[in-house]
């Protein structure tokens, strides 16, 4: 018979701990977005799904591991492969969903 542990619902995974123990890069190994924000004009996203919402002041895009809006005005799309995309306008706001 075995023994029933008393595990969190915060555990880590292992996956996590094996990254965060050898300091490998987050974004590659376990699909994290990588976000880069060159003032208030320009944000560069990697790592994303697919846009899920699109319009001149909200864009809701789909990560792997969650949901990202941009808020702001004039919002645009300049580019997007199927690794990164590059949104420019006035940005006013990041969020993250779960």
């Amino acid at each position: 018979m075995r023994k029933k542990t008393n595990q969190s619902n915060t555990a880590i995974p292992v996956r996590e701990k094996v990254v965060n123990t050898l300091e490998l890069p987050r974004d590659l190994l376990l699909g994290e977005p990588m976000l880069t924000v060159t003032g208030r004009r320009e944000l560069y996203i990697s790592n994303y799904k697919g846009i899920l919402e699109y319009g001149d002041s909200f864009l809701r895009i789909q990560t792997k591991t969650c949901r990202i809006i941009v808020s702001g005005t004039r919002l645009a799309v300049d580019y997007y492969t199927s690794e990164e995309m590059k949104i420019t306008g006035f940005i006013d706001c990041i969020q993250y969903e779960s």
